[in-house]
């Protein structure tokens, strides 16, 4: 069994791992991930935001944002993020029915 310490270093190591693997992968975008995980680099942003809210820290979308892409979103958009295919729009729009 593992204290609750080690269980929250445990997971800030994931989530840290995960963070790294998604900039390590700038070409796998938002919109593929919600289509296959059902979330995306802006919902873990969202995610983290809440989280800050919960437990009293004060931290603006724009911080969490930062924290999650590494740079800002309006950044991250112009460096890495394409425009969405038809086909892509259409696999969104069928999982969200």
């Amino acid at each position: 069994m593992i204290t609750q310490r080690q269980q929250q270093a445990l997971e800030a190591n994931v989530l840290r791992r995960l963070l790294r693997h998604l900039d390590e992968n700038k070409d796998i975008q938002n919109i593929d991930l919600m289509i296959h995980a059902g979330f995306c680099r802006n919902c873990l942003s969202k995610w983290y935001l809440a989280a800050a809210k919960e437990n009293g820290i004060c931290l603006s979308p724009e911080e969490t944002q930062q924290a999650i892409y590494g740079m800002s979103y309006k950044e991250w958009k112009d460096k890495h993020q394409t425009p969405a295919s038809k086909d892509q729009l259409d696999s969104l729009a069928k999982k969200n029915k």
